[in-house]
């Protein structure tokens, strides 16, 4: 007989993006490895971006756990002036420069929205968990923030029925970079921290989605965490193949591209290469997906790259999967933050499995900078090194460069094996209770 598991997550489709997956592909695998998934998940989500792909991957006859949630994010749009299809977080990518009633609201959000804004959610789930737990046997808690109100339900409801839980993090929670952009206050950051220690010292096991953050969790005064990357699933990658090479030469980004990750130095190099080389400027195609900072976009413009630049906007996941693998250079900027030696993109992992030219920005040393030493696959550049930007675009554009990807190092990033490294954990936790 199987081990249950009790997976609270707020992200479970419909929604689409890359929040979704962490968990999404946890459920996936989990029963390959003798574990046997119970997901616990919101009703009526206000989810930025949806994407009904994703209910491909759910296994026949999981326990699936829905339950009403109050969203604040209407109330926000409506304060704020915005139309109510308008999903962007304000935090970290903004449609144009945030007035007061933006800063105020974020203001709001940080400072009595603990730990986020889906913080109404908690007490209703924990009581009608708490009934559900009394009726049905549960062997571990699994939850993974953010949102941290995931985190704050396991907390609630391990400590109630003395359940193993594990606390994964795809991101930390008070080291995240964008908590320091959000004006928390002292009373507010010392309730943040309280949960956070509070979970420490009740999980059985914590997670976390790259060393360097695992070492900077520790430094707070969490115990023995380890790594389980975001990864790639083979099966997304399956049926698609790289479609006939056109004329273009495509630099894409697939995700969130906020003001914490502009890329002036970049913009600049391909400003000048489309000045030096007509035939650069003929081909170039800057192709970015998802919501993109209007600072960015104003960057562009200013460089003279507007007619090369395509903004997709939010699209299916299948189509940002299309998108790498019809690519030149694969873009990715990593947060401008303190913690961005820790910064893991998710979106690193299928750009791996495409195969194409990696081009990261970055801090050196980094996390990101180590899987492309190890997998072969590109180049981590500090944001402002204009000559190495520009020798490596030149490089890719001339055919100069051959990717000679380690094959059996990207294999390791794989959805199945980092699920199988997460059933080990869960294996271990519920033996310190026997």
């Amino acid at each position: 007989m199987k081990k249950k598991v009790l997976i609270i997550s707020y992200y479970w489709p419909p929604a689409g993006g890359v929040g979704v997956l962490r968990n999404l592909k946890f459920v996936k695998y989990l029963r390959n490895f003798g574990w046997e998934p119970v997901v616990f998940a919101p009703e009526n989500a206000d989810y930025p971006q949806l994407d009904n792909n994703n209910f491909d991957d759910i296994p026949q006859d999981i326990e699936l756990i829905r339950y009403p949630i109050v969203e604040p994010f209407s109330l926000f749009r409506k304060f704020t002036g915005r139309n109510n299809s308008d999903k962007t977080n304000p935090v970290y990518v903004r449609k144009n420069n945030a007035g007061f009633l933006d800063k105020f609201a974020v203001w709001i959000r940080a400072n009595f929205f603990i730990p986020d804004a889906r913080f109404l959610w908690i007490k209703p789930s924990v009581r009608f968990l708490s009934k559900y737990l009394k009726e049905n046997k549960i062997d571990a808690i699994l939850t993974d923030g953010p949102p941290h109100t995931n985190t704050v339900i396991g907390l609630k409801l391990a400590a109630k029925f003395n359940i193993p839980f594990l606390a994964d993090f795809q991101d930390p929670w008070t080291q995240v970079d964008y908590y320091q952009m959000m004006n928390i206050g002292g009373r507010a950051d010392r309730k943040h921290k309280q949960l956070e220690q509070e979970t420490f010292n009740t999980a059985k096991k914590l997670t976390i989605a790259s060393p360097s953050w695992a070492l900077e969790l520790e430094s707070i005064g969490a115990k023995d965490v380890d790594v389980i990357y975001y990864g790639y699933d083979e099966a997304d990658f399956e049926n698609l193949r790289e479609e006939p090479k056109s004329d273009e030469f495509v630099i894409s980004h697939a995700g969130v591209l906020g003001v914490d990750r502009k890329p002036d130095t970049f913009m600049r190099v391909l400003a000048d290469l489309c000045s030096e080389n007509p035939q650069f400027k003929q081909r170039l195609k800057i192709k970015f997906a998802g919501a993109v900072d209007y600072s960015i976009v104003e960057m562009i413009k200013e460089n003279g790259l507007e007619e090369n630049f395509i903004e997709l906007g939010n699209i299916l996941r299948l189509d940002a999967l299309k998108l790498m693998l019809s690519s030149d250079v694969l873009f990715l900027p990593v947060n401008k933050a303190d913690n961005a030696k820790g910064r893991l993109p998710g979106k690193i992992y299928e750009y791996l499995r495409a195969g194409k030219p990696i081009l990261s920005l970055g801090i050196r040393g980094s996390d990101v900078e180590q899987i492309l030493i190890d997998t072969r696959t590109g180049g981590n550049y500090e944001y402002d090194d204009y000559d190495a930007i520009k020798s490596y675009v030149l490089s890719i554009f001339n055919q100069e460069y051959q990717i000679k990807a380690n094959q059996s190092e990207i294999k390791k990033f794989s959805s199945e094996n980092q699920t199988k490294q997460l059933a080990k954990y869960l294996d271990g936790i519920i033996k310190q209770t026997d």
